[in-house]
């Protein structure tokens, strides 16, 4: 098939559209990947997290594979994960008895080096929705990391 200007022009056009879709597309893809170095999540709050971890996996029975998937792939519903969510609200001492998180004692218990980003994950994560404790630990955890994907980590 042999293009006339205005068809060639068109076709680039077309061409262009294209091509710039599918880098904006692949740049958000990109933006969107959780942060994970040698700073990020920070070694010294994972450190500290550790014992509540081993003590919510004895408790609730999660699998690490389901925990880092949620962590640091998709967000999936795994009822022994959302009671591993609930159990360490429980363990940092965050939550009531209704399994309403306390925002502000939350952000004064984690480090610095993180609270920042959990306040500005938050802002719009404040009502719980859930039938169970476990269920509204889950519905805290999954808006966080729908809000900042790239900082939200699963200890």
């Amino acid at each position: 098939m042999v293009l006339t200007g205005t068809r060639r022009g068109q076709a680039f056009h077309a061409f262009l559209i294209v091509a710039l879709s599918s880098s904006l597309t692949l740049m958000h893809v990109q933006a969107q990947e959780p942060r994970r170095d040698d700073k990020w999540p920070p070694p010294a709050v994972l450190k500290m997290a550790k014992i509540f971890h081993d003590i919510c996996v004895e408790k609730t029975g999660v699998t690490e594979e389901a925990i880092k998937e949620f962590s640091d792939g998709q967000i999936h519903e795994d009822e022994a994960l959302k009671c591993y969510m609930n159990c360490l609200f429980h363990e940092i001492d965050v939550v009531d008895d209704n399994g309403d998180v306390h925002l502000e004692t939350l952000f004064n218990t984690v480090p610095g080096t993180v609270r920042n980003q959990l306040i500005n994950m938050a802002k719009e994560c404040e009502h719980p929705e859930g039938d169970t404790l476990c269920h509204k630990a889950w519905w805290f955890h999954q808006c966080w990391k729908k809000a900042d994907p790239v900082h939200y980590f699963l200890p």
